[in-house]
């Protein structure tokens, strides 16, 4: 599959349908969202409305995380629960009104592809995921692939915590989506006799005050999720549960009223990191690997031939990606390329310049180092060290293309503003003539309030305050981007 290939990821949820453009690495390069609805025939049209909206000539092929059952082998929705998509021949339909394959499966399980991939479940073999959103999805994931039984296991949200509770839309009683979805809580907060505005952020500030009846509200949500973790641990032994959707966080903060007692059933719980944009995302990343025939849930580097990949350490001046870089290639064995090393013998052997120059030449030395990577051998890995904000975000796209460069991960590396200014001051006799001075401080301190990464890819924060991390870095690395070195 050609470089450019994209893919559109749809995510259909009881309140709302989401939809993104996603690229081989799995960004989001283009978003928009509608209202759900019950009616199926509706949810269709709107959903091929935003296809439509989105498609273009890049686009390989549509995935699409449905609620409920669903046979991915089959592309067939068997039942659903808040959107019951059953009736409407989903797969087959969006494929005629698109003139794109289409791949379905859980939306859960979409999610939980996105957080392996590029989320909280990095690095992890068997992960146990509950989205908490309307009701209440779920996935399992051993060795790395999706348990799907014969077809449709994984519905989390229908364990039974408790016989004789509320009707469950799947047809049996006291399921944990009756009792800890995010409709669920609105049930709980009606019968404390609160208003339908207090948000679940609300009962957390009263819970502080001291509000036994909020307390008692998220010790009603919480409990019997707690139960369904400790059922799912006890039943697959994962080394991490995860809990994503809307109220993913909010849940994860609520279990804190629910601990876990059984010493037999303990695992780590920690929320998604990919929040709503889980559910496209593995749906994109899912449509292209089916196209390519890669494993469902491998990430998206695994490929047999790995090509050249960069690993780009991201930050404005006096950020500490310098210090970053050099330790990443130390550890790495990987070759560094900085935008500095190339930049400064020009400076120096030219005598400077004023700061149209300086730009000039870091344009010239950005292209230096693409050429560079595109001279290397197919399966090189760079270490590149730049302000990758410096220019339009354009110019990089191209120059990664160019230089034939089929994955990156990024760092971003960041500090307070008065941080870097006292670190851009300290080396002001440090710099070759043509670097800006002392004037251009108060300027490094406002860019330090916009700056942002590219979020092009893997993303490894890293806050040059603290002692940095170079373990976890290069574990990082190893798990996202040096699997097939």
């Amino acid at each position: 599959m050609p470089l450019s290939s994209m893919a559109i990821g749809i995510d259909i949820g009881g309140t709302n349908l989401r939809a993104a453009r996603i690229s081989g690495t799995g960004e989001i390069l283009d978003r928009i969202s509608e209202k759900s609805a019950p009616d199926p025939e509706l949810v269709l049209s709107r959903i091929a409305e935003m296809v439509r909206r989105l498609d273009s000539p890049e686009v390989a092929a549509i995935g699409i995380g449905v609620p409920g059952r669903v046979d991915a082998r089959l592309g067939a929705v068997l039942s659903g629960g808040y959107v019951n998509l059953a009736s409407v021949s989903l797969a087959q339909r969006l494929e005629s009104l698109a003139g794109k394959p289409v791949v379905i499966d859980n939306d859960c399980n979409m999610a939980l592809v996105a957080e392996m991939a590029l989320g909280a479940a990095r690095g992890h073999e068997s992960i146990v995921m509950f989205t908490i959103g309307t009701g209440i999805g779920g996935a399992v994931v051993q060795d790395r692939r999706i348990v799907r039984g014969k077809g449709t296991a994984g519905q989390l949200g229908h364990i039974t915590v408790d016989i004789s509770g509320e009707a469950c839309v799947c047809g049996r009683r006291g399921c944990v989506e009756t009792t800890s979805s995010g409709t669920a809580l609105g049930r709980h907060i009606a019968r404390a006799g609160l208003g339908p505005d207090v948000s679940v952020d609300q009962l957390f500030a009263r819970d502080a005050g001291g509000d036994p009846l909020a307390r008692g509200i998220l010790e009603a949500w919480a409990g019997p999720l707690r139960a369904a973790i400790d059922t799912t641990v006890a039943m697959f032994a994962p080394d991490l549960v995860l809990l994503g959707g809307g109220l993913g966080l909010a849940a994860h903060r609520a279990l804190a009223r629910a601990p876990a007692l059984a010493p037999w059933y303990q695992c780590p719980v920690e929320p998604a990191q990919l929040g709503d944009d889980a559910g496209v995302i593995g749906a994109g990343l899912q449509a292209l690997a089916a196209q390519t025939s890669v494993a469902t849930v491998s990430l998206p580097s695994a490929r047999l031939d790995p090509g050249r990949r960069a690993v780009l350490v991201n930050g404005i001046p006096a950020s500490g990606k310098s210090t970053v870089s050099r330790g990443i290639a130390e550890r790495m064995g990987w070759p560094l390329l900085a935008l500095d090393t190339i930049k400064n013998p020009f400076l120096e052997v030219l005598g400077g310049g004023d700061r149209e120059f300086n730009r000039t030449l870091g344009r010239a030395s950005y292209q230096a180092i693409w050429s560079v990577v595109g001279e290397a051998p197919a399966s090189t890995v760079f270490v590149v060290d730049a302000w990758f904000g410096f220019q339009p975000r354009q110019v990089l796209e191209d120059h990664l293309r160019t230089a034939g460069v089929e994955q990156t991960a990024e760092i971003w590396c960041h500090a307070p503003g008065e941080v870097l200014a006292e670190r851009y001051r300290a080396r002001l006799d440090q710099r070759p003539a043509g670097h800006p001075g002392a004037a251009y401080i108060p300027e490094l301190i406002e860019l330090a309030k916009r700056a942002e990464p590219l979020r092009r890819g893997p993303l490894f924060d890293v806050d040059t305050t603290k002692p940095i991390a170079f373990d976890a870095i290069t574990q990082w690395l190893q798990t996202t981007i040096a699997a097939d070195t």
